[in-house]
C-alpha cells in the first residue's frame, strides 16, 4: 500500500471514531416538529413612546424569558431572530393558550389604591372603575408602584393559608418603601379600601387585602410581601411569571405558532428510519447487481455515511426537522453518483487498457470522476446554503443536514469507498479483476450504446420542441388552476385532528361550521385526520372547534397546529421567489467559471424547464405549496444541474481531445457515454423516494413525489434540453474549444509474488 492510500485508511479511520464518539456521547437535538410542543414566533411593535428595534427586542427578550422560565417548562428557549423577531421553543407544551397569555401580556405593571366606590370616577385625578379578578367594579387611584420597584417573585405552598397557595413579592430600589407607604394607609382603612389592586395589561390580576395583622399607620416593611388567596398552584405559578415579568419595554405579536403532536413526530422518526433502511437495502442490492464486489463494498461505505452525517449533525449541535430528516435520506442518491461515476471510469480505463489491473484502473477511476463529483456536490452545497440563508423553520433545517449530507457522502464516496476498493483490490487482485469484481469493463447497455448508439444530437429540434410543450404545459396549469398555497406562505392557521373513530368529512364540516365557522376548509388528512384551515382563528375559537368534532368523533387529539401572521406568509412567499431566483443565477455563474457560457445556459434553461414541469404538475393536481415544497424545488435544481454537470464534464474532455470535430457529434458520443451513469444514479434515488414517498407521512409524501417527478424530468432535461441547447448557442460562441487534459499517468503498485519476484 503506499503513502497516499495509508493516510487515507488512517483519515477514514479517524473520521469513522470521530463520528462514532459524537454519535454515542451526544443525543441528538430533535426540533419540535419531531419532539412535539409549540413554537411562538413573536414580532416586537413600535410603541408611542419607544421604537421596536434591536436594542428595545432585546429588552423584551430578558422580560419574557423570566416569564418563561416561571412556567417552569423543561428545556425552554427564546432567541431574538434578526432586529425585531423573538422565536420561543416551548418543548412539551400542547396547548399554546396559557404560554401566550402568559408571554404576550404588553402593558406596565402597576399598583394602585382602592377607593370608595361612589360609581363615577374622577379621570382628572387619574381614577378608574374597573372590573377587579371577580368581575365586581372597584375605583382605583392613579399608580402608586411600577413594575420597575418590583424584584423575584415565586409561587409557594403555605399551609397556613387556607387555599395552600401563595405568591410571595420581593421589592427592588424605592419599591420597599413605596409599598410600605400605600399598604400603612390601607391597613386603617375599612371594606375595599383595605385592598391593593395589581394591573396588567389594564386588568386586574390580582387586588389583596391587607391583613389585620398590620399597623395602622405603618404598613407591610422588610422589602417583601404575600400574596394569599384562593389559588391553585398554577395559577400561582402563573400570577408570579406576570408580576416578576413587569412590562414589556414594547408591544409583541404573535406572527406565527406551530404546535405538533408528539405521537406525530414518533411517526415520523420512524417513518424516515424506515424508509432510509429500506431505501439503502434496495439501493444496496440494486447497486450489488451491477458492480459487485466493488457495490458491495460502496454499500457498506453508505452505512459510514449514516454514521458520519448523524455524528456531525449532533457534534455542531444542530436541531433535526422533519424536511431534515428527508434531506439525510437524499443526501444518500449523492454518495451512490460518486461511487457510479468513479466505477464507470475505472471499467472505461480497463476497456481501453486491457492488461490494466484493477487496482490501477479504480485509483484512476476515482481521479477523473473528481472534477464531476466536486462540480454536483457545490451545486448542491450552493441551493443548501440558500435555503438556509433564505428560508426559516424547519426547511432551514433541511438546508442543515442537506449541507451535512453531501459533505458526508463525498467521505463517505471518495474516502471509504475509495480506501475499501484498493484494499481488495491489493488484496484479491485476481478476484477483484475477474467478472465478479465489478470493473472488469462496460457493461451491456454501454456496449451497445458504443457500438450501435443512436445519434440523438440529429434530432435536437424535436427534443427543444417537446421541451417548450412541457414548459407550457406546466405554466398553463399555473396560470389555470393557480397554486395550492398553504398556510406557511398566505397566513392564517390549519389544525390537524385525530378523532377516535372515522368521521365522515361531511359530517365533520358541518360540526365546524355549527361551531360558528361556515368559511373554515375542512379536508381529510393522510387516512383518517381531520385538517381546519382559515384565515382567522384565536386559541379560544380553535377550542370550540375541537370541542365540535370530538363530540361527532368520540373524542378529538390535536396533533398538528400552524399558525402565520399575513404579513409574514406574504414575507415567506416573497423568499421562496427570491431564493428560486438566486439559485438560478447563482448555478449560472458557477457553470459558467467552471465551463464555458453555452454549456451554462443549457444547464439553467434544463432547470428552469424542471422547476415548470414540477410547479405546474403540483398546480393540475392541486397538491399544498409550503415550505417543503420549496426545499423539494431548490433539490430539484441541485440533482438537475448534477446530471448536466456530468454530461457536459464528459463532452468537455471528448471535445478536447478532439478540438476539431464536430461539436454535435461529439455531444451526442459525450451523452451517450453517461447513460449508464444516469440509469444507474437515477435507480439508486428512485429506491430511497419510492420508500419515503410510501412509508413518509402526508407531508415527506409530497416531497418524495416532487423529487420522483423533478428526478425523471431531470434526467430527461440533461440530455434532451441542456446538450441540444449548449449545440445551438456554439454556433454563436466565439471562444475556441477546451484545451486536452494531460492524462493522468497510472500509479505504480509494486507486489511480489511467491518466487520473491516484482511484478
Amino acid at each position: 500500500m503506499n503513502r497516499a492510500n495509508v493516510v487515507r485508511a488512517v483519515l477514514a479511520f479517524a473520521v469513522l471514531a470521530t463520528s462514532f464518539y459524537f454519535a454515542y456521547t451526544k443525543p441528538a437535538r430533535l426540533g419540535l416538529d419531531l419532539r412535539g410542543g409549540t413554537q411562538i414566533v413573536l414580532e416586537t411593535q413600535d410603541s408611542p413612546t419607544v421604537k421596536a428595534d434591536r436594542e428595545s427586542t432585546d429588552r423584551a427578550l430578558e422580560v419574557l424569558r423570566r416569564r418563561i422560565d416561571a412556567l417552569g417548562v423543561a428545556e425552554s428557549s427564546i432567541t431574538r431572530s434578526g432586529d425585531r423577531r423573538l422565536i420561543v421553543e416551548l418543548p412539551d407544551v400542547q396547548d399554546p393558550t396559557r404560554a401566550t397569555e402568559a408571554i404576550g401580556r404588553t402593558a406596565q405593571l402597576t399598583a394602585h389604591p382602592v377607593l370608595p366606590n361612589t360609581g363615577k370616577p374622577d379621570k382628572e385625578k387619574g381614577q378608574q372603575l374597573i372590573p377587579d379578578e371577580s368581575g365586581r367594579q372597584i375605583l382605583i387611584g392613579p399608580a402608586a408602584l411600577t413594575g420597575e420597584g418590583i424584584g423575584e417573585a415565586n409561587a409557594s405552598y403555605d399551609p397556613q393559608n387556607l387555599g395552600g397557595w401563595a405568591v410571595n413579592v420581593d421589592f427592588k430600589g424605592k419599591g420597599g418603601k413605596i409599598w410600605e407607604e400605600l399598604t400603612a394607609k390601607a391597613a386603617c382603612a375599612v371594606g375595599d379600601e383595605r385592598r391593593i389592586a395589581i394591573v396588567l395589561d389594564g386588568k386586574v390580576i390580582s387586588s389583596p387585602q391587607v391583613t389585620q395583622s398590620v399597623p395602622c399607620g405603618i404598613g407591610i416593611t422588610g422589602g417583601s410581601t404575600q400574596i394569599t388567596g384562593d389559588f391553585s398552584a398554577e395559577e400561582a405559578k402563573d400570577l408570579a411569571a406576570l408580576i416578576e415579568g413587569g412590562a414589556l419595554p414594547v408591544p409583541v405579536k404573535v406572527i406565527e405558532q406551530r404546535v405538533v403532536g408528539p405521537t406525530l413526530g414518533e411517526e415520523a422518526i420512524e417513518a424516515s428510519a424506515k424508509a432510509s433502511v429500506i431505501g439503502i437495502i434496495l439501493t444496496g442490492l440494486f447497486i450489488v447487481s451491477v458492480y459487485r464486489l466493488v457495490g458491495f463494498l460502496a454499500t457498506i461505505a453508505l452505512a459510514g455515511y449514516a454514521l458520519i452525517s448523524y455524528g456531525a449533525l449532533v457534534a455542531i449541535g444542530a436541531t433535526l426537522t422533519l424536511p431534515g430528516l428527508a434531506g439525510f435520506v437524499l443526501a444518500i442518491g449523492m454518495a451512490i453518483d460518486a461511487n457510479v461515476l468513479a466505477f464507470e471510469r475505472a471499467r472505461e480505463e480497463r476497456a481501453a487498457l486491457r492488461g490494466r489491473r484493477a487496482r490501477s484502473a479504480l485509483a484512476t477511476g476515482f481521479n477523473k470522476a473528481w472534477s464531476a463529483i466536486a462540480d454536483t456536490a457545490v451545486t448542491t452545497l450552493l441551493a443548501g446554503a440558500l435555503l438556509f440563508f433564505l428560508a426559516s423553520g424547519p426547511v432551514r433545517g433541511f438546508g442543515v443536514t442537506l449541507t451535512i449530507g453531501v459533505l458526508g457522502s463525498l467521505v463517505s464516496a471518495m474516502l471509504l469507498s475509495r480506501v475499501l476498493t484498493d484494499a481488495a483490490a491489493a488484496r484479491a487482485p485476481k478476484f477483484t479483476s475477474g467478472k465478479w469484481g465489478g470493473i472488469g469493463g462496460p457493461g451491456r447497455i454501454r456496449r451497445w450504446l458504443e457500438e450501435s448508439g443512436p445519434d440523438l444530437m440529429k434530432h435536437r429540434r424535436l427534443w427543444l420542441g417537446i421541451s417548450a410543450l412541457a414548459i407550457v404545459a406546466g405554466a398553463v396549469g399555473i396560470f389555470t388552476q393557480g397554486f395550492n398555497y398553504g398556510v406557511e406562505f398566505t397566513g392564517g392557521r390549519i389544525v390537524e385532528y385525530s378523532t377516535s373513530r372515522p368521521l365522515d368529512i361531511d359530517v365533520a364540516r358541518e360540526a365546524v361550521s355549527d361551531a360558528g365557522f361556515p368559511r373554515a376548509v375542512v379536508q381529510n388528512s393522510g387516512e383518517d385526520d381531520i385538517s381546519v384551515r382559515t384565515s382567522d382563528l384565536t386559541n379560544e375559537e380553535e377550542k370550540r372547534i375541537q370541542e365540535a368534532l370530538a363530540a361527532k368523533g368520540g373524542g378529538a387529539e390535536k396533533i398538528r397546529d400552524e399558525l402565520i401572521g399575513p404579513s409574514l406568509g406574504s414575507e415567506l412567499r416573497t423568499k421562496a421567489l427570491i431564493a428560486l431566483g438566486v439559485a438560478l443565477l447563482a448555478q449560472l455563474a458557477y457553470l459558467t467559471l467552471r465551463f464555458r457560457w453555452t454549456f451554462a445556459t443549457g444547464a439553467v434553461v434544463a432547470m428552469f424547464h424542471d422547476i415548470m414541469v414540477v410547479a405546474g404538475v403540483f398546480a393540475w393536481l392541486h397538491k399544498p405549496i409550503d415550505g417543503v415544497f420549496l426545499a423539494a424545488l431548490l433539490t430539484i435544481i441541485g440533482y438537475s444541474v448534477n446530471d448536466s454537470v456530468v454530461v457536459f464534464d464528459r463532452i468537455r474532455e471528448l471535445w478536447g481531445a478532439d478540438p476539431k470535430g464536430r461539436f454535435a457529434d461529439i455531444a451526442n458520443r459525450g451523452t451517450l457515454q453517461t447513460v449508464p451513469r444516469t440509469i444507474n444514479t437515477g435507480m439508486g434515488a428512485l429506491f430511497i423516494l419510492a420508500a419515503l414517498a410510501i412509508l413518509g407521512g402526508d407531508s415527506l409524501r409530497d416531497f418524495a413525489i416532487a423529487l420522483l417527478i423533478g428526478i425523471v424530468v431531470g434526467t430527461y432535461s440533461s440530455v434532451f434540453t441542456a446538450t441540444p441547447v449548449a449545440i445551438v448557442l456554439e454556433r454563436y460562441a466565439k471562444s475556441p474549444p477546451p484545451k486536452p487534459k494531460d492524462r493522468p499517468k497510472a500509479p505504480v503498485h509494486r507486489t511480489s509474488d511467491s518466487s520473491g519476484a516484482v511484478v
